[in-house]
C-alpha cells in the first residue's frame, strides 16, 4: 500500500484531475467522480470548485465536470519545442549507444524539419549536422515520419498540401509514396537524397496519437542495409519506446 500523501487536500485535487482525464471530453457527474476518487460528494464539490477557479476543470451545460483549458495546456507546454530536447535527450543518448550511430531529434516547423538535438556515436560519422539546422521536411526521414503520423492522426495531405510541402525540393508524387510507405511500415527512410553516401531511418514520437517530434538514426548508407538496417529499425520501433517519457510512443506498422 502506498504511503499516505503528505497533503491530503492536494492529493484529492490530483486524484480528481486523474478522474477527469479518464472521463474524457464528455466529463462525468459529481457522484460518479466522488465514487471514483473515494471521497464524499461535498468534499469533492469544494475541490472541483477550486479547480474551476484556476481553469483546471469546467462544468458542461448538463452539470458534468471535465478538464479545463489550463489542465490541457500543461501537456502542450511540457512537450513544447523548447522542452523536448531536455525531455528526450536520455532516450536519444541510450539509442545512440545501442546502435553506435548518430541520432537526431526533430520537429516540424511549416515545411521544414528543425533539428532540436543530436547525440554523436563513439565511431566516426561522415556527415555534418547541427542543432538548429533546418531541412525541407519532404526530403528527410524525420519529416516523412512526422507527416505520415500526422496523416494517421487525421491531417489532410491532399495534392495541394503535398505540393506545398514538397516545394522545389521534392516531387509531390515521390513524397506521397514515401508517406504511404512510412504509414505502412511504422517508420520512414531517406537514402542518399540529402547527402551522397548517407542514409536515415526515422520514427515519429506520438502523444495521444499526434506527432510531437521525430527521432532518426543517420549512418553511412552501407551500414543501413541488410541485417544492420533491420537492427537499426528495430531499435527505433521496439527499443526507443521503452526509453521515452510516460505518455509518449511511436507509430505501429499497419502492414
Amino acid at each position: 500500500m502506498p504511503a499516505p500523501s503528505p497533503i491530503g487536500a492536494v492529493d484529492k485535487a490530483l486524484l480528481a484531475l486523474d478522474a477527469l482525464a479518464r472521463a474524457g471530453a464528455g466529463g462525468a457527474q459529481l457522484a460518479e467522480l466522488a465514487a471514483e476518487v473515494g471521497v464524499h460528494k461535498t468534499t469533492l464539490h469544494r475541490t472541483l470548485a477550486a479547480l474551476r477557479h484556476r481553469g483546471y476543470a469546467e462544468q458542461t451545460p448538463d452539470g458534468a465536470y471535465r478538464l479545463g483549458a489550463a489542465a490541457l495546456a500543461l501537456g502542450s507546454t511540457f512537450l513544447s519545442e523548447e522542452n523536448l530536447p531536455g525531455l528526450l535527450h536520455h532516450a536519444l543518448a541510450t539509442l545512440s549507444r545501442e546502435v553506435d550511430e548518430l541520432v537526431h531529434l526533430g520537429a516540424l516547423a511549416g515545411r521544414e524539419i528543425v533539428y532540436l538535438d543530436k547525440v554523436e556515436p563513439q565511431r566516426a560519422v561522415r556527415v555534418w549536422s547541427a542543432v538548429g539546422r533546418h531541412r525541407p521536411a519532404a526530403t528527410t526521414a524525420l519529416g516523412r515520419a512526422w507527416l505520415a503520423a500526422a496523416e494517421d492522426a487525421g491531417d489532410t495531405l491532399d495534392d495541394a498540401a503535398l505540393t506545398r510541402l514538397a516545394g522545389d525540393d521534392a516531387d509531390p508524387a515521390t513524397l506521397r509514396r514515401a508517406i504511404d510507405a512510412a504509414r505502412a511500415r511504422g517508420y520512414a527512410e531517406e537514402n542518399e537524397e540529402n547527402e551522397p553516401g548517407i542514409a536515415c531511418v526515422a520514427v515519429a514520437v506520438l502523444r495521444a496519437g499526434r506527432p510531437v517530434a521525430a527521432v532518426s538514426i543517420t549512418a553511412p548508407a552501407e551500414r543501413l542495409t541488410g541485417t544492420t538496417r533491420r537492427e537499426r529499425v528495430s531499435a527505433l520501433r521496439e527499443s526507443l519506446p521503452g526509453w521515452l517519457p510516460a505518455g509518449l510512443g511511436v507509430p505501429a506498422a499497419i502492414a
